[in-house]
């Protein structure tokens, strides 16, 4: 056993993993979410004391399996399922010792990912279920992600679960045929895990690392099984153009700084070479799709010398088409600042009016950011402070509100 506590980030990074063996191996997703949740209540409780495992993945597995096992006999009746796992049991009998069913070479995470896109679910609740299990995200971070009540969401995700059990639909790997319609599902899932750490949509940190560094490894993964799917080239694409302005988003106090005001001199060019290549290449090859767009747009903003050198109005051009492809509030919002980039302030804000009417956007802060600052563009401070200090009572982001508070300060 090694000396080195148990962190918060090394459960959470191995959650998914261990999810994705048990729930590979039996077939049933909700149990071994119950049965992982108690093994990392036991590593959380004992590892404190006896020190972390020299291998905490393979503690945790036998772990969650060993409950399992005890949860599945349990069921008396689902005396079926019982006997199912006690076959796979014998079949398995190095199974205890095991650090890896898959193989090196397969990525639980990944894994994971496709079997949460299970064909009993909708695409909206396969993409909310896999949150949760993959990206490590609570309910409340993934209601924000859709623009719905928490409590809404929460319903979602249970009946999805519900739904899974009900179908009698093994929890496995898709077969070849049916890749193709879990991909929408795939890629919306890492899109949403990337953004919440890109912008935490709460708490008192703007970026959080491990989620950012999660979508991106798995994007690769994907990438890398699938190098002929645009999309997934696109998306690969995004997350690298939009990371690599990371190290200049905050300064030294943890404060958010606007795109237009970051040295990008501590931009990574490394990964915008990688994301302006990737974007370039899967543009000309198979459909245009909505990530291959915003990669687009992402790699205009790293590729202009200065703020002002910006082209305005190529990414009007792109969000016009990516209001084709994938329409949404967030979509019509980066679109009117586009607008008022290319066209002026009074542009923008015409734009945002449609907007007022939209359910989706009641109560959040982006739309009253947004028109805060156009009116500051404008020149009109009186309406400009007064959305500032609106937005900053509906953000859960400590950062972003600070922000919004020392721009309303600055006019006030």
């Amino acid at each position: 056993m090694t000396a080195t506590p148990p962190t918060e980030d090394l459960l959470r990074d191995l959650a998914p993993q261990v999810l994705g063996v048990l729930a590979r191996r039996f077939g049933d997703f909700t149990t071994a979410e119950d049965a992982v949740q108690e093994a990392l209540l036991v590593a959380a409780t004992r590892w404190p004391e006896d020190g972390v495992p020299d291998n905490p993945r393979g503690w945790l597995i036998q772990v969650a399996y060993r409950r399992m096992i005890e949860m599945v006999r349990a069921e008396q009746s689902r005396r079926a399922r019982e006997d199912l796992a006690a076959r796979r049991e014998a079949d398995r009998r190095s199974v205890p010792a095991v650090d890896d069913q898959l193989g090196a070479d397969r990525d639980d995470g990944l894994v994971l990912l496709l079997l949460c896109c299970h064909p009993a679910l909708s695409p909206t609740s396969a993409v909310a279920l896999t949150l949760r299990a993959v990206g490590g995200l609570t309910t409340a971070e993934i209601a924000r992600a859709f623009l719905v009540p928490e409590a809404t969401m929460a319903q979602r995700i249970s009946r999805a679960k519900q739904r899974i059990r009900a179908s009698g639909t093994p929890f496995r790997m898709p077969a070849p045929a049916e890749l193709p319609a879990r991909l929408t599902a795939v890629r919306q899932v890492l899109y949403l895990i990337f953004t919440e750490g890109y912008v935490a949509s709460a708490g008192d940190r703007l970026h959080r690392v491990d989620l950012a560094r999660e979508a991106i490894r798995l994007a690769r993964a994907l990438h890398a099984r699938l190098p002929d799917d645009s999309e997934c080239t696109g998306l690969l694409a995004l997350m690298l153009l939009t990371e690599a302005r990371s190290a200049a988003r905050t300064g030294a106090s943890g404060e958010l700084i606007a795109l237009a005001e970051q040295d990008r001199g501590r931009w990574d060019q490394a990964a915008i070479a990688e994301g302006v290549a990737l974007v370039t290449r899967a543009l000309p090859h198979g459909p245009v799709g909505p990530y291959q767009v915003q990669a687009a747009i992402a790699a205009l903003h790293d590729e202009a010398p200065t703020a002002g050198e910006t082209d305005w109005p190529q990414i009007l051009a792109l969000y016009e088409v990516l209001e084709k492809l994938a329409a949404g509030p967030v979509v019509a919002l980066n679109r009117a600042v586009a607008l008022a980039m290319t066209h002026g302030p009074a542009a923008g804000l015409a734009a945002l009016d449609t907007l007022d009417a939209d359910a989706r956007l009641a109560g959040h802060h982006r739309l009253p950011a947004v028109r805060a600052h156009l009116y500051e563009m404008a020149g009109d401070h009186e309406h400009a402070l007064a959305q500032y200090r609106l937005a900053a009572t509906l953000t859960a982001s400590l950062p972003e509100q600070r922000y919004l508070l020392m721009r309303a300060a600055l006019l006030a």
